[in-house]
């Protein structure tokens, strides 16, 4: 009597017009009465006291897919068994429901877009079709996300939640260009009843509705995936096709007894992960769809984001928790910044890694990362406010620096760390949050030194002088990012190729460089401009020297579609060959080859082979076992221009094209970080010249 005393409770609860929180009180994640469980599911979603909206249905069928989804209908009801009647009675009600939301939303039935099998477990509940499309609208519009078709918002964001937990699992399904979309598509568009059975579906519903978190879903899926990680790991050499179909299929192992257990499992993810991870996607996966130019933002920020961004007011409220939830986020952040920017402020609790350090100094920066894990260590032993688990890096919120910061991140995640998030805006945000107060939260903060403060100050100056405003500066990279390019989609992954790899945004070439035309005599420098995708016909004319500089601070930005795709000058044919190592070496026309590493658009430094050929650069990525794979064939007489940076002599770029009347038009480039930079950068120019005294 008193294990059922829950359900009188719950009967009288209803009886009293409750809500949903009422609700979990008193059932606390238990499987609901089956005659109870109607009236629980409407309190839950808030409809039952909802006008009957089909009673508006003027009953005509006349939609263009009419006949496909009626069709769509026949065939899912005929696979439950039920007895014709009951068939012919569904059948009619899944049309009508259907119907009625398309018309009413003005929206467009697809094959398999998750609405049918999302409808049937309604029709369990024995309701009238009023009540059942409430229900279904009600679950369409609070916990199915945005987005959920093939390359949707909704998949980058999943993707980022697994590279949180599981980076290895991530990464080798990255390999395999395996995209969330291609196997659980319609885990997130049906809430698993596509891949389950009816009474795993109605026992996972009852939690699900009760706990009202429309997130939930992402983590469910993220157990599906965890749960089978040694499974997936195993399958390494098996096809793209076989581990998608493996994925796609895993959630029809569940039974009803798993539930439970994979619901709290859910719970247990969700709390540890931050939760900048709810608030800064809520409005983009949850809220009403538009394809406004903002939307579009959002997408291109969470597709292009390194790993799970954390808000400044998530980092610092935390920092500040004294007495955390057990098994909750706390961070450990780690800042980025040049040693000048953080002795001129930062948080008491931040530990400082140079970033500088990864390409000036690699023995010291790998001293300092095992010094970071062993004050990390030490930190979370002593319980302290400034120990967790989760690394959150911090750059300056300048492009300039982040993009240094990115390759420390990337370096974390290639180690297959856990618990990797990168703060949103970085030192300039947690400026800004603090504002007038920041003299007190922050440690040594000079005022005169402080690269914000010194912004700050121009700009106050810059609006004392005119009226003329400029609308809201963002800090945050990705946001900066997509306000300068929202209209270009074209020219988005120029961008962020020169937001990773180069060292600054504003273009242009500064400190000491050398120019030399076809006869070795100095010559002025060559106007660099770039080319967009859509201009890429021109051919290089022939007898005009590349041009090769060293430059201090700046390199040229890259625009249009250049960089990352590797669309400008290449030679057809075997691009993307695996080669056994040894037996390539051994080819005649290999003039020399250096081992180095290949700086990625994402940051990412893969270990490669530089290889020279009498007429060509070949790119070799090593793939382990004494294999790699040619990334690319580059003609040297492509080359325009070779450059590297003063501080970072080692890290070299090399960008190609053609020239253009007095300047350069610049269709591409590959970077690269070469132990024995200034050997390869001779051996190529001398080639190159080569080429063009045969050429005259």
């Amino acid at each position: 009597m008193e294990e059922n005393m829950w359900i009188i409770e719950l009967e009288s609860a209803l009886l009293d017009d409750c809500n949903v929180n009422d609700i979990y009180g008193i059932c606390k994640g238990k499987a609901l009465p089956e005659a109870l469980r109607p009236d629980v599911w409407q309190v839950c979603l808030d409809v039952r006291h909802k006008s009957d909206q089909m009673s508006l249905f003027n009953e005509i069928y006349d939609l263009p897919f009419q006949s496909q989804l009626r069709e769509d209908c026949q065939r899912h009801v005929d696979r439950m068994g039920n007895d014709e009647e009951d068939k012919v009675s569904v059948v009619s009600d899944l049309e009508s429901i259907i119907t009625f939301y398309c018309k009413n939303r003005n929206l467009q039935y697809e094959p398999d877009n998750g609405w049918i099998e999302l409808l049937l477990p309604l029709f369990a509940l024995k309701l009238n079709r009023s009540d059942t499309f409430n229900l279904f609208e009600a679950i369409r519009d609070t916990y199915i996300p945005k987005g959920c078709r093939p390359k949707g918002n909704v998949f980058h964001v999943f993707r980022l939640l697994l590279l949180y937990h599981d980076p290895e699992l991530c990464t080798l399904l990255d390999t395999k260009k395996i995209t969330p979309d291609l196997y659980s598509l319609s885990w997130f568009q049906s809430l698993f009843t596509s891949c389950s059975s009816l009474s795993v579906i109605i026992a996972m519903w009852d939690l699900y509705f009760q706990n009202a978190d429309p997130f939930m879903v992402f983590f469910l899926a993220l157990i599906i995936l965890i749960n089978g990680r040694e499974q997936i790991l195993q399958m390494r050499t098996s096809s793209k096709e076989e581990i998608i179909k493996f994925l796609g299929n895993m959630p029809c192992a569940l039974e009803v007894d798993d539930v439970p257990d994979f619901c709290s499992l859910a719970q247990y993810y969700a709390l540890k992960t931050p939760t900048s991870f709810k608030t800064d996607y809520l409005k983009a996966l949850y809220g009403k769809q538009n394809d406004t130019p903002r939307s579009q933002d959002e997408a291109n920020k969470v597709s292009q984001a390194l790993c799970l961004p954390v808000s400044v007011y998530e980092l610092v409220e935390n920092s500040a928790t004294e007495f955390p939830v057990p098994d909750a986020v706390r961070f450990f952040l780690v800042d980025c910044r040049p040693a000048e920017q953080y002795n001129a402020g930062h948080l008491s609790t931040a530990f400082h890694l140079d970033c500088n350090l990864m390409l000036q100094e690699p023995v010291a920066f790998a001293t300092a990362v095992q010094g970071l894990l062993t004050a990390q260590r030490q930190a979370i032993e002593a319980n302290s406010n400034a120990g967790g688990e989760h690394l959150c890096f911090m750059g300056s919120g300048r492009v300039e620096e982040d993009q240094y910061t990115h390759m420390v991140v990337a370096s974390f995640l290639q180690k297959n760390t856990h618990y990797v998030s990168l703060l949103t805006g970085g030192y300039a945000s947690i400026h800004d949050y603090f504002g007038d107060h920041m003299a007190d939260c922050l440690e040594d903060h000079n005022a005169r030194k402080c690269l914000v403060c010194q912004q700050h100050n121009v700009q106050q100056s810059k609006s004392a002088t005119t009226k003329v405003s400029a609308g809201p500066s963002s800090t945050d990279l990705f946001s900066k990012f997509s306000a300068a390019m929202k209209s270009k989609s074209a020219e988005v992954k120029g961008k962020l190729l020169d937001i990773i790899v180069n060292p600054s945004a504003n273009g242009g070439a500064s400190g000491s460089s050398s120019n030399l035309n076809s006869n070795g005599m100095q010559a002025a420098p060559a106007q660099e401009r770039h080319v967009s995708a859509k201009e890429r016909n021109g051919k290089r004319y022939r007898n005009v020297a590349p041009v090769f500089s060293i430059d201090d601070e700046n390199e040229d930005a890259l625009d249009g579609g250049a960089g990352g795709e590797r669309d400008a000058p290449t030679l057809a044919g075997d691009g993307k060959e695996i080669v056994n190592l040894n037996q390539y070496f051994k080819t005649a026309d290999i003039i020399n080859a250096f081992k180095c590493q290949e700086v990625h658009m994402s940051g990412y430094m893969y270990d490669s082979h530089l290889i020279i050929t009498p007429g060509q650069l070949v790119v070799l990525r090593e793939l382990g076992r004494g294999q790699a794979q040619i990334m690319v064939r580059r003609p040297l007489a492509s080359i325009v221009k070779i450059t590297a940076k003063k501080r970072h002599r080692d890290l070299i770029t090399f960008k190609y094209g053609f020239p253009d009347g007095d300047g350069l038009l610049i269709t591409d480039m590959d970077r690269f970080l070469i132990p024995n930079a200034a050997k390869a950068t001779a051996m190529v120019s001398q080639h190159i010249m080569e080429l063009l005294d045969n050429a005259k």
